[in-house]
């Protein structure tokens, strides 16, 4: 039986405002991560209501995983796209980002007001050390995911893992010289569209600011041009900008940051939110979040249809993947030495990780047991 008819609408006719309700909802209760995320888009929009046809779902899913950006805002903005254009990608992707992204104002907020509390202390004493953990298995499960036993790519990975955690910083001429090798090396001769994918990361790169709000716009639209893989593969990129480069930051609120995000519904990158919010207020935090979500998606879209199996432009994309997953590993080492410093939090970040690595237990459950762990700790 065609899906479409258990709910007696079709993909064109769904009205718009209940096709965006649904995103609404999802952003409200969807934890799990990107990939259950887009599992919950299949089973509810292709297989149980037939709002998405099931060629459009895919090429949504190619799309969210090519482009750079998180994955699971990418695909949810392409199928609003799918259904009304640029006006269905705003409204879709306005809706599935706001719950989480007034969750983290509420926080960010709290955080402001009552962060020289002993309590909100003791919380993040524990989270800032089961981050570590969670970051360091999303690392370990993208190298099975992306890398497989492709020696190419695990060189890029082990290049960028090191230089990561040596230098704090986000080296981007490494990252499109992942691409630009990963390229060379699987589908010679260069053409013209996988010259193109690397010219916008190198624009993207050479962004120039101007106000601070403006600022903050294009720092983030310029990090999310290399969120491949996981929202955490921001996370590398934020901690060189944000910390070491602007001063916006100090290294205990940026695990801070990556705390709230874990602890929220929707997409990991809502972080960047938390840091708007801390640098600039509200406006801050939108611009931040705007910067991040909206922008690739919504440019790639009209002529994704065109260049989505160009083998050049995949290989280019591998590569920066790899590239990306060595970054994640790097951070992994570079936020351990701020957030596990003795013996307590050596403790967390371990149980952490072995019950992240044994069992499937939402991550926000992790975090919440490491905010009480860090409560009893402190004040024992």
């Amino acid at each position: 039986m065609n899906p479409a008819t258990k709910t007696g609408l079709s993909p064109a006719s769904v009205p718009l405002l209940r096709f965006v309700g649904y995103f609404l909802w999802l952003g409200t209760v969807g934890f799990g991560g990107p990939i259950a995320l887009a599992g919950y888009m299949q089973r509810d929009l292709v297989d149980g209501r037939g709002w998405i046809s099931k060629e459009d779902y895919v090429e949504g899913l190619a799309l969210a995983q090519l482009a750079p950006g998180p994955l699971a805002a990418q695909l949810a903005i392409y199928l609003g796209y799918i259904r009304a254009g640029i006006l269905g990608a705003t409204l879709v992707g306005f809706a599935f980002i706001l719950p989480s992204f007034l969750m983290v104002l509420a926080l960010s907020a709290a955080y402001m007001r009552y962060g020289g509390l002993s309590w909100m202390q003791g919380m993040f004493y524990g989270i800032g050390a089961a981050v570590i953990a969670i970051i360091a298995r999303s690392a370990f499960k993208l190298t099975k995911l992306t890398l497989a036993k492709d020696k190419l790519l695990w060189s890029i990975f082990a290049v960028l893992a090191v230089s990561t955690a040596w230098t704090s910083r986000e080296i981007i001429w490494l990252f499109l010289l992942g691409g630009v090798v990963a390229l060379v090396a699987k589908s010679f001769p260069l053409r013209t569209p996988a010259g193109s994918a690397a010219g916008l990361f190198v624009a993207a790169a050479g962004l120039s600011f101007g106000g601070q709000i403006t600022e903050i716009f294009l720092y983030f639209a310029k990090a999310g041009m290399f969120v491949f893989g996981s929202g955490l593969a921001i996370v590398p990129f934020l901690y060189g900008g944000v910390v070491q480069g602007h001063h916006w930051l100090n290294d205990r609120q940026f695990v801070d940051a990556v705390a709230v995000a874990m602890i929220t519904p929707g997409p990991v990158v809502i972080t960047v939110a938390f840091i708007g919010y801390l640098v600039a207020g509200t406006a801050g935090a939108t611009a931040a979040a705007l910067g991040v979500f909206y922008l690739v998606v919504v440019v790639l879209a009209p002529s994704y249809k065109r260049w989505a199996k160009n083998p050049q432009l995949n290989a280019f994309v591998r590569g920066v993947t790899a590239a990306a997953t060595g970054a994640i590993a790097g951070a992994v080492v570079v936020l351990a030495r701020r957030s596990i410093y003795d013996i307590p939090t050596v403790l967390i970040a371990a149980v952490s990780l072995a019950i992240l690595l044994r069992w499937k237990i939402p991550e926000p459950l992790i975090i919440t047991a490491a905010a009480v762990a860090g409560l009893l700790l402190r004040h024992a």
